[in-house]
């Protein structure tokens, strides 16, 4: 049995707490938002438990955090942000095709569940695309935050809530800012 690969791990702080950004071999595999490391280092144990966990501070590992907490600041550059990293994130078939999905939903204009399930020819799996937003494991690169109910009320976020939040405030502000810059 091949051991499972180690993932690399950098730790720093955004406007919204504290941030994790966890490396495998073939790219980023996590972004994650929390209140303290200990509840990040957690999660990623909890989500791999048999990948062996290492702390980065490498200057690469560093840029790499510098990019990511940008993407969180500036949401809506999230995608020229981080655009050209390789991504390595596991999941079925269907969850791909759902973070791609999300992968193009524009800032600023949140989208309901139910027009996301639409939008992949598949109006009945609404739960189900509910579900794959919920395991994406890159928080603000893989826009879910940008999905909410069909009375436009926030559902959950594996990040809470009040980030959730946050994010679409700091889009929408982006866009009125861009708006009002280009009159």
């Amino acid at each position: 049995m091949q051991p499972a690969p180690r993932l690399r791990c950098a730790l720093g702080e955004c406007s919204l707490g504290r941030v994790l950004v966890a490396r495998g071999g073939a790219g980023v595999r996590a972004i994650a938002l929390a209140d303290a490391a200990d509840n990040l280092l957690a999660e990623m144990r909890d989500r791999w438990p048999f990948a062996p966990l290492q702390i980065e501070d490498e200057p690469t590992d560093r840029a790499l955090l510098a990019r990511v907490t940008a993407a969180i600041e500036q949401p809506a550059r999230a995608q020229a942000l981080l655009a050209d990293l390789p991504r390595d994130t596991p999941g079925s078939a269907f969850r791909q095709r759902v973070w791609q999905a999300l992968l193009a939903l524009p800032p600023g204009a949140p989208t309901t569940y139910t027009r996301l399930a639409h939008s992949l020819g598949l109006p009945r799996a609404v739960r189900a695309v509910a579900s794959a937003c919920a395991a994406n494991p890159l928080a603000v690169w893989v826009p879910c935050h940008r999905v909410v109910r069909s009375d436009g009320s926030l559902a959950g976020y594996r990040w809470g809530l009040a980030r959730k939040q946050a994010l679409l405030r700091l889009e929408a502000e982006a866009m009125t800012g861009a708006g009002a810059a280009a009159r």
